[in-house]
């Protein structure tokens, strides 16, 4: 497989937001992300965004149906906060990264827990964040690696 271009990630997530500007603001200081770019369009949209979180990117949009291939994407606030997806990163705390989040406002569905799924596999802290608009957020901690494979 040939190298992604510099500054990228072999994949980025998209997530449109009624008010994307907010909601940049809000991701920023609810999870720690940091904005790498910020296109503005006709009247201040968010025309394209990069948020990163460590080597990770979230491209963030207001919403727009100007092409047939973008009329589909709704925010979980226009479908009675409905989600055909969730994103997952992993965070040096959850604890910490949770009271973080809560501050800020987000919603938290699952509270930080540890599971741990047997010596074949590894053991986590998860908690589930819903932001303003309704996305879903999942944050876990590796506590440990599989005990019983090299």
């Amino acid at each position: 497989m040939k190298p992604t271009p510099k500054g990228w990630p072999r994949m980025c997530a998209s997530v449109y937001y009624e008010d994307a500007r907010t909601a940049i603001d809000w991701l920023c200081r609810a999870f720690g992300f940091e904005v790498r770019l910020k296109v503005e369009g006709e009247g201040g949209r968010i025309e394209h965004s990069e948020l990163v979180f460590a080597e990770a990117m979230v491209m963030v949009s207001d919403l727009k149906n100007d092409k047939p291939y973008n009329a589909s994407f709704v925010s979980p606030r226009q479908v009675g906060g409905k989600n055909t997806q969730a994103l997952c990163f992993f965070v040096d705390d959850a604890d910490q990264h949770c009271e973080r989040a809560k501050k800020a406002g987000a919603v938290i569905g699952m509270q930080p827990e540890t599971h741990d799924y047997g010596d074949d596999y590894w053991v986590d802290r998860t908690y589930q964040a819903t932001d303003p608009e309704g996305h879903t957020w999942w944050f876990m901690q590796r506590l440990s690696e599989p005990k019983t494979r090299g």
